[in-house]
């Protein structure tokens, strides 16, 4: 499983997204492996109707209907055809836990699944109390990096979060700097359940190869 974040990347933004989203298609048939775009909000609706992939929405707010200009909500995301959210991704952090919790149970609300971000051991124990679909952990010097990953730099980190994950039932996504097929094997060999990436797919010349020369981490 690979959660492919188009971010604000003008290779993942409007006519651009759609394009990428059917590379990305195109890979996961090949390859036989599970990948899910999340895609902005503003996105959200042409993309959903234009492929048969899971489509996530990069945030929502934790908060409901009213006046909160600005704001993101569960239910509009989940019109236009998104399937799950990220919560608390390190570029979109919430201000405190309970703004976290708040938003997860809003998503719970409107049948979306979660994926929540933790940028250390003691905050990924914390979110896994709020019971998601997916925890990641990733830690932030390492986010955006194209020369080093967490698989490379701290793979003991990664069994740990992996444990903590697993005590709680719930699968670990590893981010943070994942661009080569060892370090989808190296994670995966420690127990990770799959992989949130960005730039190294959205801003390839070519994203179906660079989803493809991932995927052989797989076999």
């Amino acid at each position: 499983m690979i959660f492919v974040n188009y971010k604000t990347y003008e290779e993942g933004t409007g006519q651009k997204a759609l394009g990428l989203t059917k590379a990305l298609e195109e890979a996961a048939q090949e390859a036989r492996i599970k990948i899910i775009p999340v895609v902005q909000t503003a996105d959200i609706k042409e993309v959903s109707s234009s492929t048969i992939l899971e489509i996530w929405a990069q945030k929502i707010d934790p908060v409901e209907f009213g006046a909160n200009t600005g704001s993101v909500i569960a239910e509009a995301v989940v019109e236009d055809g998104a399937t799950g959210t990220f919560l608390n991704h390190s570029e979109n952090r919430l201000e405190s836990f309970e703004e976290l919790a708040k938003a997860s149970d809003i998503a719970k609300e409107a049948s979306l699944k979660t994926l929540i971000f933790a940028s250390n051991l003691e905050e990924l124990k914390n979110i896994c109390s709020l019971n998601p679909n997916f925890v990641a952990y990733e830690p932030p010097e390492l986010i955006g990096s194209t020369t080093s990953s967490v698989a490379q730099a701290n793979p003991e980190i990664i069994g740990k979060a992996v444990e903590i994950a697993r005590l709680a039932s719930i699968p670990l996504i590893v981010g943070a700097g994942i661009h080569s097929e060892q370090d989808i094997k190296k994670s995966l060999s420690l127990g990770a359940a799959g992989f949130a990436i960005a730039t190294n797919i959205v801003k390839a010349t070519n994203p179906k190869a660079a989803v493809l020369e991932l995927a052989k981490g797989y076999q």
